[in-house]
C-alpha cells in the first residue's frame, strides 16, 4: 500500500513540476488595484508564429494543488504582442492607457490576494506551462502605496518565478502598461526621473514644432556605459541611438523619429530603452513609452 501511495505521489508531482514548453508568458499583473477597481493579467506571446488563448486555462491555486479551472476566450494572439485578461475591460481602461483596445479581454479570473499567491498558466489537459508566486515585496521599496501599482516582468528570457525579475511598473508610465512593452523600470544605477523627456510624441515632419524627441539626463554616477533604442509594439529594434556609449555626468539623447537608415517611421506606439552599465557589470533598464504623431 504504501508503494502505491508513494507512486502516486511521485505522478502527481511530475505532472505539477514538469512544466510544458509553450511560448505564451505570463507578463504583468496587477494583484492590488485602487478601491473598487478591477485586477489584470497580461500575457505575452515569445514565439514566432500565433497562439490560440483557447487552447490555455488560468488556474487557481488551494494548497498548491490545482484547483479551479479557468478557460480563456477564443482570440488569436500573434507574434510578439500582447494580451490582457480582466473581469472587467472598462476599469482597466480607465484607469490605464490601453494601447491595443481589442487586446483587452473580459473573462473570469482567479482573485488573486493583496498579501501574495500564485498565477497559473496550463494547457487544457492541465499542463503548466509557467507558474508565478507573487509577493508585495517584489514592488519598489520606495512604493508608498501599492495600489493601483502592476508588477511587470523584466525580462522574459528569465525565470518567471526568479523574484528579482519582476518589478513596479514605472511612474512615467502611470504604473501599468497593459497591452504594451512593460516599462521595467529597476533602482540599481539610477532614478527615473535622472532621464527627463522633452515630450511623450515626436512629429517629424519638418514644421519645426516636435520634430525631434529630446531626453536630457543628470546621473550621480560617472563611468556608465548606455544602450538607447528605439522598438515598435511587436518587440523589434527600429532605432539604435547609443551602442556602449560612455555617458557624462549629464547629457541629451536625440531621437529624430525615423529608423535605422533615415527611412521615417510610422505613426503608432514606440518604447524609448536605455541599458545603462557600471564597470562591475550591473545593468539597469529604463523605459518609456513614447508615440509618433502627426500635428
Amino acid at each position: 500500500m504504501g508503494k502505491r501511495i508513494l507512486t502516486a505521489i511521485m505522478a502527481w508531482g511530475a505532472m505539477f513540476l514538469a512544466y510544458g514548453q509553450s511560448p505564451l508568458a505570463l507578463s504583468e499583473l496587477l494583484f492590488q488595484p485602487q478601491t473598487g477597481e478591477a485586477e489584470y493579467l497580461e500575457l505575452y506571446n515569445t514565439g514566432s508564429s500565433s497562439v490560440e488563448l483557447a487552447d490555455y486555462h488560468i488556474v487557481r491555486v488551494l494548497h498548491d494543488t490545482l484547483s479551479t479551472h479557468y478557460p480563456l476566450p477564443h482570440f488569436t494572439l500573434e507574434s510578439h504582442t500582447y494580451v490582457v485578461l480582466t473581469r472587467d475591460a472598462s476599469s482597466v481602461s480607465g484607469c490605464f492607457h490601453v494601447a491595443y483596445p481589442s487586446h483587452l479581454l473580459e473573462c473570469n479570473l482567479p482573485t488573486y490576494p493583496n498579501s501574495g499567491g500564485s498565477v497559473v498558466l496550463c494547457t487544457v489537459d492541465s499542463t503548466v506551462v509557467q507558474r508565478f508566486d507573487y509577493s508585495p515585496s517584489m514592488h519598489s521599496r520606495l512604493l508608498r502605496d501599492k495600489a493601483g501599482v502592476a508588477l511587470e516582468r523584466r525580462d522574459f528570457d528569465r525565470p518567471v518565478n526568479d523574484p528579482t525579475n519582476w518589478f513596479s511598473a514605472a511612474s512615467t508610465a502611470g504604473y501599468g502598461t497593459p497591452t504594451s512593452p512593460n516599462s521595467q523600470s529597476t533602482e540599481h544605477l539610477a532614478e527615473e526621473s535622472s532621464f527627463e523627456f522633452s515630450s511623450d510624441i515626436v512629429s517629424p515632419d519638418g514644421d519645426g514644432y516636435q520634430d525631434r524627441l529630446e531626453i536630457s539626463y543628470r546621473l550621480e554616477m560617472s563611468g556608465l556605459a548606455a544602450r538607447a533604442e528605439i522598438y515598435d509594439v511587436r518587440g523589434n529594434m527600429v532605432r539604435r541611438l547609443l551602442n556602449g556609449d560612455l555617458l557624462g555626468t549629464s547629457g541629451s539623447i536625440v531621437w529624430d523619429g525615423m529608423a535605422d537608415g533615415g527611412s521615417r517611421l510610422p505613426m503608432g506606439q514606440y518604447l524609448f530603452q536605455i541599458v545603462l552599465y557600471d564597470t562591475s557589470g550591473t545593468q539597469q533598464r529604463i523605459r518609456r513609452a513614447v508615440a509618433i504623431v502627426e500635428l
